[in-house]
């Protein structure tokens, strides 16, 4: 079982073999960036409490060395992923990965 998993949202006009291949490619991504899929989910539930404090865009300077690197590996990951989702249309439409926890 894998240790998190995806769901597309918003994604009204794609049959659910796109979503499900979309979301395939999003996960390969996020562990590929990441290095490994068990270091997903911490690194994401991390990544929420910065941003809960911070906010989803803060101020680099006014984290700690640890929230940095996790803030900064964690947008370059999610980043990538949406690319291998999406493609270049991943700002398009109101399509988003819906990060959970594993079943």
């Amino acid at each position: 079982m894998p240790p998190y998993r995806v769901r597309l949202t918003e994604s009204d006009d794609s049959s659910p073999e796109q979503r499900r291949a979309a979301e395939q490619r999003f996960m390969v991504a996020l562990d590929e960036a990441l290095g490994d899929a068990a270091l997903v989910w911490p690194v994401y539930q991390a990544w929420l409490r910065i941003a809960a404090v911070y906010g989803h865009e803060p101020d680099l300077a006014a984290l700690t060395d640890a929230e940095r690197e996790v803030a900064e590996q964690w947008t370059a990951a999610e980043s990538a992923a949406l690319a291998a989702a999406f493609g270049s249309h991943r700002y398009m439409g109101d399509a988003q990965m819906e990060i959970l926890p594993p079943l």
